[in-house]
């Protein structure tokens, strides 16, 4: 069973490349991030062409994220109960014209496929250790790490992949003193995703393709891919039952390749 994760940074913009790499590396399951479309918009009659059923969460131009499937795909989730809200910072509300309805960001979505429990995560960004987006990225991940629990404690395999927007440690992050004062790299956020590993998830880190570390992001900006300036974002948790099926795991470098590519590379992990 072949599974993958990967942010494509607006699937209509990515298409023909998402479709060319489904046809190619045939991941029996994919969970995508930053759809960047409402989920009546996303283009799963495009997919099921290829055999992939789709569940799709999204409510406009920002985030998203979805599930294709060609195991199966049962008992789909939008969200996680408890997922909180983001109110915004003080000087967006007062820009506001009329009031809006406050609810739950398109950022996870969680479906039973052949007989593994996966969810598709898109973590808040953060933007700045100082900001009220970092306070709500930790309040969402607190949510997500009771929410796992639960479902972690019926004993279904389970996998929690996506874009966490957090660097586990100082490898994962192509020079950690570029990263001083910024967000993705804090104790807070780090600690975070420990607490999240403490349920008993393995972090399956993937064979990085090139160079010593396994980065999966790399800005657009001055050249930082063919430099391999990146990090590494897109994690793979996984329960035990699915952490010791995984027979190889690596950092697809060729999607980030070529004309157009979304500034994440897929991770793909091959269960035995």
């Amino acid at each position: 069973m072949r599974l993958a994760t990967w942010n494509v940074n607006s699937v209509k913009a990515r298409l023909p490349r998402l479709l060319s790499w489904l046809d190619e590396t045939k991941p029996d399951v994919l969970c995508l991030q930053e759809t960047k479309c409402p989920a009546d918009m996303f283009p799963s009659a495009d997919v099921a062409e290829l055999g992939y059923t789709t569940a799709a969460h999204g409510d406009g131009r920002w985030n998203g994220v979805a599930i294709l499937s060609r195991v199966g795909i049962e008992d789909v989730s939008n969200g996680f109960p408890g997922e909180p809200v983001y109110e915004g910072e003080a000087e967006e509300q007062t820009k506001l014209t009329e009031p809006v309805l406050l609810t739950p960001e398109a950022r996870a979505i969680g479906a039973t496929c052949g007989g593994i429990r996966i969810w598709s995560l898109y973590a808040p960004n953060g933007r700045t250790p100082e900001s009220a987006h970092y306070a709500y990225k930790l309040d969402w991940f607190a949510a997500l790490r009771d929410a796992l629990a639960a479902e972690l404690a019926g004993g279904t395999p389970l996998v929690a992949c996506g874009d966490y927007n957090v660097a586990p440690t100082d490898d994962d992050v192509w020079d950690p003193a570029a990263f001083a004062g910024s967000t993705h790299v804090t104790p807070a956020e780090r600690r975070v995703l420990a607490d999240l590993r403490a349920l008993g998830l393995d972090d399956v880190v993937p064979t990085p393709m090139k160079g010593p570390h396994p980065y999966t992001y790399w800005d657009y900006r001055a050249g930082m891919f063919h430099k391999n300036l990146g990090m590494r974002i897109d994690l793979f948790y996984a329960s035990a039952p699915v952490a010791e099926r995984v027979g190889s795991a690596y950092v697809d470098r060729e999607a980030r390749k070529g004309k157009g590519p979304s500034d994440h590379a897929p991770v793909v992990v091959d269960l035995d």
